[in-house]
């Protein structure tokens, strides 16, 4: 009962038991979240890359070469850079966690005492606070440090590779939309097409991040909408304009 009603209130905001906020995980959110962002670079960068060509030549075979060009170079790009960062923080929190392991062998009653501390500094009476810090020890002195003192599960470090991996997908995906998009019409008109898929696309991954972020939807959706229809309009210009110096 005191875990329900722990979980009741998180500083100001009121959490109804009733409903499925505990459903998810902070780190599905995550990664789901960084889903979502990557599928909508995907969308923009290649909306862009494909409509810039566009604007310069009715041909197919640029507009192809191009696009699958931008989808492949920003997959691996994108992998990478997040291959890299999460590698960093996993590094990071390894070495915290190491650091800690060995603070316990070390000092076992100084670090008893900072588990008391840090209860107590969540509101728990001095008492309460040391009788849960030493049945806590008693369970498993380092998950509960790693818990309240690092906040990190050694048992849930993110996969660099599961991340590469995931992004690059996310990347790809959102790049297939403006591509097919711009391949499928009529010469005259596929402009037109890729910007409406594009916008709508964008529309869509708006709702999804507002959503799972609890933010207000219209003004997300109003900020990727707005974002890549510019982004298509400088490129398409630049792209009509370098045509026609060079033709």
């Amino acid at each position: 009962m005191s875990m329900m009603l722990g979980h009741a209130r998180e500083g100001n905001a009121v959490i109804h038991l009733g409903e499925a906020h505990g459903d998810m995980s902070a780190g599905r959110l995550n990664w789901l979240r960084a889903g979502v962002l990557g599928a909508n670079d995907g969308i923009v960068s290649t909306a862009g890359l494909v409509v810039g060509v566009a604007g310069a030549t009715l041909a197919s075979g640029p507009i192809v070469t191009a696009g699958v060009a931008g989808l492949v170079a920003g997959a691996v790009s994108m992998a990478l850079g997040e291959y890299v960062s999460v590698s960093s923080q996993r590094d990071t929190e390894k070495a915290m966690l190491a650091k800690e392991r060995g603070e316990l062998a070390a000092f076992p009653d100084q670090e008893l005492d900072e588990l008391t501390a840090m209860y107590a500094a969540k509101g728990l009476t001095q008492a309460t606070a040391r009788q849960v810090a030493e049945e806590l020890t008693a369970k498993d002195a380092f998950a509960a440090h790693a818990d309240v003192e690092l906040r990190i599960d050694p048992d849930a470090l993110t996969n660099p590779w599961h991340a590469a991996g995931a992004s690059a997908i996310a990347f790809t995906i959102g790049s297939l939309l403006p591509l097919i998009a711009i391949l499928l019409p009529p010469p005259h008109v596929r402009v037109a097409v890729t910007f409406a898929v594009v916008v709508l696309a964008l529309a869509a991954t708006g709702v999804i991040s507002a959503k799972l972020g609890s933010a207000p939807i219209g003004r997300a959706v109003a900020r990727l909408v707005g974002g890549g229809a510019a982004a298509m309009a400088v490129t398409f210009g630049i792209g009509q304009l370098v045509g026609a110096s060079v033709g």
